[in-house]
């Protein structure tokens, strides 16, 4: 399966919040209380929130569209928005997440590829990421796209 990739826009936060919110709660909701869930999501995901990190010049929010719906999100940041301080020249995967209909169908390595390419024209020489442990199917994917 083929997606595009669309820088996110102000006017599409609505759908990056959604998409934001279902991701994570389909990725970590069942390791949480559902006050703890909904205290970290409206606190992570609320419009105000994502508006101020799109702003940022150094963090930058895309879309995946799949036959007009969002089917993914990828945030990456460089310079002072990296959420660990690695360098001037180096790029945070900070999020790839997809929805769970859309999974295993080669968008998250479309995502990377493009994180790779975001990374080359902002003449940066390397990627990095952090995947939480208890993450296993993250962590298999990272490892095929080479991290360790």
């Amino acid at each position: 399966m083929t997606g595009k990739i669309k820088a996110c826009t102000p006017a599409e936060v609505g759908q990056l919040q959604a998409v934001c919110r279902q991701t994570f709660t389909a990725t970590f909701g069942a390791d949480n209380t559902a006050a703890d869930l909904a205290a970290y999501l409206d606190t992570a995901y609320n419009q105000p929130q994502l508006l101020q990190e799109m702003r940022q010049p150094t963090t930058t929010y895309d879309l995946m569209w799949v036959d007009g719906q969002v089917a993914g999100y990828l945030k990456l940041n460089w310079g002072p928005t990296q959420s660990e301080q690695r360098g001037n020249s180096a790029l945070e995967i900070e999020r790839i997440y997809i929805l769970p209909a859309f999974k295993r169908q080669g968008l998250g390595r479309q995502f990377y590829q493009h994180a790779v390419a975001q990374a080359q024209s902002l003449g940066l020489t390397s990627i990095w990421l952090g995947v939480w442990e208890h993450n296993p199917a993250a962590q298999r994917f990272y490892q095929a796209m080479g991290f360790q």
